[in-house]
């Protein structure tokens, strides 16, 4: 059900058929189990009911479904190309020295060696010391410890991608 007070954003969501809306979703997630699980609970009548679904579902995701999500995200440093979301959102890395991108490149090696996967942060506003510190810092998290805060992590990059969806006109 939508209401006047519905984000335009949001109530096309909501009347999407079903395969156009799937593809939204994993256009903001990977994960098939998380865009399931949002697809479900539509219509949402304000965004706050589909971020509260979303976070919902981010915590409902095993180790498979977490693989799988971030597997749609590139490195940092590298977003993918005609990715405008994930330029966008790296876009602290974009101004960054060679020195700091030469680095930023091993660490993200290095992360991936000791963890299996890519490196994932909520890259959005911040720099790429900003990045490179959060990078280094993490390194030295346990696996467990580091499987949460990409559940994390995902759940906030998920939250500013939906609002887009929301926001948009």
């Amino acid at each position: 059900m939508t209401s006047a007070a519905t984000p335009p954003g949001l109530a096309r969501f909501n009347a999407l058929e079903e395969p156009a809306a799937l593809a939204v979703l994993h256009e903001t997630c990977a994960s098939t189990a998380w865009a399931r699980r949002l697809l479900a609970g539509r219509p949402y009548a304000t965004a706050d009911d589909l971020y509260a679904a979303s976070d919902t579902a981010m915590g409902g995701l095993g180790a498979a479904d977490l693989r799988e999500a971030m597997a749609g995200h590139p490195p940092i440093g590298r977003p993918r190309p005609g990715d405008p979301a994930s330029a966008r959102e790296q876009s602290g890395m974009t101004a960054a020295p060679d020195r700091l991108k030469a680095e930023m490149l091993e660490l993200n090696l290095a992360y991936q060696e000791r963890f299996g996967h890519v490196f994932l942060v909520c890259a959005t506003g911040r720099t790429g010391e900003q990045l490179r510190d959060a990078l280094t810092e993490r390194m030295g998290n346990t696996p467990e410890r580091e499987r949460e805060t990409v559940r994390t992590e995902l759940g906030r990059i998920n939250r500013i991608r939906l609002a887009r969806l929301v926001d948009e006109d």
